[in-house]
């Protein structure tokens, strides 16, 4: 399984597909709304499928001595490292702000506790629509990537917009209090992410049995 990671990596990874993954450190930038971080995360996935695609990727790991579910497998695999790493790029940033950016974020969420929760959801909710509908067919990554982004997008904005209500201030402060009353939303977002990843998996394999390649 490694084997086949490896050359998700190195050989049907786009070159962007890393250029995003290393935005997490947008997290630093004065007044920017954080919630593109999660945007990257979604298009970058969705670059390489479509490099995937035109350089008949999946063609060609179908060739390969493996299961065709362990081909879904490595591009499931493929998006949560490309996530994960994203996430873990962004932490050491999104503790330095707290530091230097005294003033807090006015064009959005702070990158707290609850910012992760909702990340993670986004990625979530990307994940299990674009690899499902992607493996129906193998081959058609620009409609699975919109049926796929427009629901990732509306939890980012509702998250971005929902910190501009007072009754809601709390989901965008950093003092310990109001994070101790975000990690439901961490604990949530952990929670679906994982069922998401696996669902999407087993869900992917099945319909990638039906494909005729």
């Amino acid at each position: 399984m490694f084997d086949l990671l490896y050359k998700e990596l190195k050989l049907a990874a786009h070159p962007n597909l890393f250029i995003f993954t290393l935005l997490g450190v947008l997290v630093i930038v004065p007044a920017y709304p954080y919630g593109m971080v999660f945007m990257f995360g979604c298009l970058g996935p969705y670059i390489t499928f479509m490099y995937g695609r035109e350089t008949n990727d999946i063609y060609y790991t179908a060739l390969l001595p493996v299961r065709k579910k362990d081909t879904v497998k490595a591009k499931c695999l493929l998006l949560v490292l490309a996530q994960m790493t994203q996430l873990i790029i962004s932490l050491p940033f999104a503790f330095l702000r707290v530091k230097v950016l005294l003033a807090g974020n006015p064009a959005g969420i702070e990158a707290n506790i609850a910012y992760y929760g909702f990340g993670l959801i986004t990625y979530a909710i990307f994940n299990f629509i674009f690899l499902t509908h992607f493996f129906k067919t193998a081959y058609k990554a620009g409609k699975a990537f919109l049926a796929a982004i427009i629901p990732a997008f509306l939890v980012v904005a509702v998250m971005e917009v929902l910190v501009h209500f007072p009754k809601f201030q709390w989901l965008d402060s950093i003092a310990p209090d109001a994070m101790l009353k975000q990690l439901p939303i961490l604990v949530i977002g952990i929670v679906i992410y994982v069922i998401s990843i696996f669902t999407a998996y087993h869900v992917s394999a099945e319909r990638f049995e039906h494909v005729d390649l």
